[in-house]
């Protein structure tokens, strides 16, 4: 929440359900921030998923917004990853963040038909993926595509998306991101906050890449508590 105000979104809506007296106990209603944050909360009182809750607030949000998981830590500059999303011509509905990483295999992965005959074998691989990195600038018209009161994730949206050939663009962060949803990543993230908190106010600018097709791979899911961010456009 310090780098979002910081970034001068001043009015927040966090999506709660699992100990929801207590996030709402600890952030309260944004004054300690200053007299202009806000922060309001909807809460889920069945898992909605990481998409699911938005349906919830589509009278409450702007043209543009951002929409940010609760897990994850980064030096993005959230302000010039909305800008650049509501400036793109022609117009996008949906703008990931992603972030470089290399996934390498701990078994030898073999190529083979379905009858059984081997193509290929390769040793231990690497690969080089584009990950999202739980960070989404929305236009209101992607809204119109979340179902209200069921789960809906958003690797489940950006796939209707797709479906419907609407725009979605994955603009590359090159800076620092840690998915604190993994024990290895949450102790990194503890240490650099300690060590380097100005780290996470600084500005990272995003750059834009091509629009993703429909059928291409998109994102894996994401489980942990999502927190809805938008600014007033």
């Amino acid at each position: 929440l310090d780098q979002l105000i910081h970034g001068g979104f001043t009015r927040l809506h966090l999506a709660v359900g699992h100990l929801a007296e207590l996030i709402e106990a600890y952030f309260g209603d944004g004054n300690r921030w200053g007299d202009d944050v806000t922060i309001e909360y909807s809460r889920e009182t069945s898992p909605l998923g990481t998409a699911g809750p938005l349906a919830a607030l589509t009278e409450l949000l702007p043209e543009h917004f951002l929409v940010v998981n609760g897990d994850v830590l980064t030096d993005l500059d959230y302000d010039a990853f909305l800008s650049a999303h509501r400036r793109n011509d022609p117009a996008r509905v949906l703008t990931i963040s992603t972030h470089k990483r290399i996934l390498c295999s701990e078994y030898g992965v073999l190529n083979a038909t379905p009858e059984g005959l081997v193509r290929e074998y390769s040793e231990k691989p690497s690969y080089h993926l584009s990950v999202s990195e739980g960070v989404y600038a929305f236009s209101r018209e992607a809204l119109s595509w979340i179902p209200k009161n069921q789960r809906f994730d958003f690797p489940d949206l950006v796939q209707r998306l797709l479906r419907e050939h609407l725009p979605v663009v994955a603009c590359d962060h090159t800076g620092m991101w840690l998915d604190i949803g993994r024990p290895d990543d949450y102790e990194e993230a503890q240490r650099l906050v300690a060590e380097h908190p100005e780290r996470f106010l600084a500005k990272a600018t995003p750059t834009p890449k091509r629009p993703l097709n429909a059928g291409e791979e998109t994102t894996q899911p994401y489980r942990i508590q999502m927190a809805d961010t938008y600014r007033h456009t």
